[in-house]
């Protein structure tokens, strides 16, 4: 069975494409992925090959190894996210109780405020 890489997956539009270990490009329908697989670039896949009207097309994939996210990789350990955690939760009680007062945080503090959420939301996500 060939074997490939997910070039690119795009589940709204319910396609995408692997390359093959030999070099070739094949259509990757939804159709062909195992229920609830959502391949990010880079997944390894072993999958049979039918020619279709528009060329190779991917049938009977199956996940061999996803890819490590590089956040996931790089991911603080769990108690130093929770101490960061509890700060930006003790933080946005301060702009909190601003807000109830009519008071939003000047412009600078809230750009830094948004850039750690973010910073947060990344570290978290996988």
């Amino acid at each position: 069975m060939p074997t490939g890489k997910v070039k690119f997956f795009d589940e709204e539009k319910g396609f995408g494409f692997i390359a093959s270990d030999e070099g070739s490009q094949v259509y990757l329908p939804s159709s062909a992925l195992p229920a609830g697989a959502n391949p990010r670039p880079g997944t390894r896949v072993e999958f049979s090959v039918i020619e279709g009207k528009r060329g190779a097309q991917a049938m009977g994939v199956r996940i061999i190894e996803a890819p490590v996210s590089l956040v996931k990789a790089n991911r603080k350990p769990a108690d130093e996210m929770s101490i960061i955690v509890e700060d930006l939760i003790r933080l946005l009680d301060t702009i909190g109780g601003g807000l109830k007062r009519g008071k939003y945080p000047e412009s600078a503090h809230s750009r830094k405020i948004a850039a750690l959420l973010r910073k947060l939301a990344d570290e978290l996500d996988d």
